[in-house]
């Protein structure tokens, strides 16, 4: 959405701010070795303004960066929920150039807020047959102009400069088309899928192309009220119970807890699978021609076990990403899933302007 760039040694600084922590990430110019890594908890009160909030985030990117190795200020930035809005649209085809116009037109009626309040961009997925018609899918990405500018401020009160404003699934498909980059494989589909803390974003992408973004209201803060509902606990113990369980290796857990946690989750887990299949049944329906190659199941709340029913339940490999495997690491880096969006945000490329 928005770029300046520095010619650099280094590349920018990947920030993933979530509703729970922000992350921040930097590789070597050669994109071969990680630079720093570090995450940061935000505070939790019951229900903190927009500018509380803002003013957290701004307060943990400081914080976090304090007696660590980045280098330079420049960063990168990722727009999810709750200020991105992303719906897959087709519009009708028209001349050359008038393309911008139409999705324009059917933003207006589509997004919560007003289109004059609006910065708007759209991605281009394919031609689709609707009938007797052909239109073109694409993917309208919008948010408030007043929660973007809230975003630029807080990074830029916090020491950074913004190279960049991105958006998560952009972020997502980047990080993992480093990994799978061979010919084959930019020829395949495959469904990106990031639980992260309150919300799950689901992308099929044809390589680096994106064709269907969805964000599904299932994140880890269910999976824990779940647990919290059978065990009659308290949401912080459940959060506890249930990380140090899926932490452990399939060997070393206690198995009568672990069940106890799967049986827990169920309904929320096979409500997750649920969403997944309906995304897949809109690919398959409206991409012909091509089954997904592949599942990769990432996030901070992403866990074997998740990644083994998802197989089962939509018939294709799903398997647990790792965003960082193919780095050179000298720091505590935790669950590797996490750091999905703050390396695909470091992964961008920042042309001059």
């Amino acid at each position: 959405m928005i770029s300046r760039l520095k010619s650099r040694r280094v590349g920018p600084i990947g920030l993933d701010i979530g509703s729970q922590s922000v992350k921040l990430i930097q590789f070597s110019a050669d994109q071969t070795r990680v630079i720093d890594a570090v995450r940061w908890d935000l505070p939790s009160p019951a229900s903190p303004t927009s500018a509380e909030r803002w003013a957290q985030i701004a307060s943990a990117i400081r914080q976090a960066r304090e007696r660590r190795h980045f280098r330079g200020r420049e960063a990168v930035i990722g727009l999810g929920l709750p200020e991105l809005f992303v719906q897959n649209v087709r519009v009708a085809k028209g001349p050359a150039g008038e393309l911008e116009r139409i999705v324009r037109q059917e933003a207006a009626a589509r997004l919560p807020f007003a289109i004059e309040e609006a910065e708007v961009r759209f991605v281009e997925a394919a031609d689709v047959r609707q009938g007797e018609v052909t239109k073109r899918e694409v993917i309208l990405l919008a948010c408030q102009r007043a929660a973007l500018n809230e975003a630029l401020a807080a990074v830029e009160e916090a020491g950074l400069r913004v190279a960049a404003v991105d958006v998560e699934p952009a972020a997502l498909v980047r990080c993992y088309a480093k990994q799978f980059r061979r010919d084959e494989d930019q020829q395949q589909r495959a469904l990106f899928v990031h639980l992260g803390a309150t919300s799950t974003v689901a992308v099929i992408a044809k390589g680096t192309d994106a064709l269907f973004i969805k964000y599904i209201d299932i994140g880890g803060r269910h999976l824990d009220e779940a647990v919290a509902r059978h065990l009659d606990m308290a949401i912080s113990d459940a959060t506890e119970l249930r990380r140090h369980s899926g932490d452990r290796r399939a060997d070393q857990q206690d198995p009568e807890i672990a069940r106890t946690v799967a049986e827990a989750t169920r309904p929320v887990v096979e409500r997750l699978a649920n969403e997944l299949a309906l995304c897949t049944r809109y690919h398959s329906v409206t991409f012909r021609g091509q089954p997904l190659a592949r599942i990769v199941l990432s996030g901070g709340e992403a866990t074997q076990a998740l990644a083994d029913l998802i197989t089962a339940r939509l018939d294709t490999r799903c398997e647990l990403g790792d965003p960082l495997r193919t780095y050179e690491i000298a720091v505590q880096t935790g669950r590797k899933g996490q750091w999905d969006l703050a390396a695909g945000l470091a992964l961008r490329s920042l042309e001059p302007v």
